[in-house]
């Protein structure tokens, strides 16, 4: 390992141990309560009723299915904002880029009531799409709305780093060439794009498999149509289940790590993809 002979950080040892320290006390002992409360309060065959009744794995669908197409919908449009952010100039630009990072700074549960307010049946849009028997909350859809509100910053934020650095002469070099703006896009730009766009998809992925507070007043909470895995923690554990909740937290923190292990792949992937582009 290559060390510089300066640095205004203590030596690895120091820097190492604290860090080590930090993500101990910080993620790793939880987690490890949670796994021993869990093995020390219920039997495999618990565990598993728990994890397999029709009500938890009907929300473990529902979780990861809208969370799925979510970011497939973030994926797309996301691109879409991102390029218009990076590549074009118009008045009020600089607003529009503060408000994608609106759903960071928001409390997941006042976005809730403000989707409520906007898709319920006598909400502004919900009220004009009731008449055609189409109905955008407290259902599944619901679900899927408030998931792609949260998750849309992280394709935005991760793909306009990547937008900012590719060149303008590339694009211009095979117009020369005779491709057309289709054919520039898919084969020159897209190539690079994509290891940014799966990691941003990646990411809103794994943040909406996990999301609560956006979700519980537009999705309806209807056992087996509308309830998600986060409801039903919250539900055993308003029942004093606190071993059932253990259970179902569980699974989704494995779930979970899984999805983060992934994600460090991508991102990893993605700058050594940029990286050989580069050279």
């Amino acid at each position: 390992m290559r060390f510089s002979s300066y640095s205004v950080l203590p030596g690895l040892g120091t820097t190492l141990g604290f860090s080590l320290l930090y993500l101990g006390l910080l993620v790793l002992l939880p987690i490890a309560a949670l796994l021993l409360f869990a093995v020390n309060h219920m039997s495999a065959a618990e565990f598993w009723q728990v994890i397999s009744s029709p009500r938890v794995l009907a929300s473990f669908r529902l979780s990861f299915f809208a969370a799925f197409a979510a970011a497939l919908l973030n994926s797309l449009f996301g691109l879409i904002l991102a390029w218009v952010l990076v590549r074009y100039r118009f008045p009020g630009r600089r607003l529009v880029d503060a408000l994608i990072d609106l759903p960071f700074a928001m409390p997941t549960a006042v976005s809730g009531i403000a989707l409520c307010a906007i898709f319920a049946p006598n909400g502004w849009i919900g009220q004009a799409l009731a008449p055609l028997d189409i109905t955008l909350a407290y259902n599944p859809a619901g679900v899927v709305i408030a998931l792609t509100f949260i998750g849309l910053p992280f394709v935005v934020r991760t793909l306009q780093p990547v937008l900012r650095e590719t060149e303008a002469e590339q694009e211009e070099a095979a117009a020369s060439l005779g491709a057309d703006r289709w054919q520039t896009f898919t084969r020159v730009l897209l190539p690079t794009l994509i290891p940014a766009l799966i990691t941003g998809f990646a990411l809103a992925f794994a943040r909406g498999v996990g999301e609560y507070g956006s979700v519980i007043f537009i999705a309806g909470n209807l056992p087996m149509v509308s309830e998600i895995a986060p409801l039903m923690i919250m539900s055993h554990l308003e029942e004093y289940d606190y071993a059932g909740a253990s259970a179902i937290a569980l699974v989704m923190l494995l779930i979970s790590f899984v999805m983060l292990l992934l994600i460090n792949q991508l991102q990893a992937w993605s700058w050594a993809r940029i990286g050989g582009n580069r050279a």
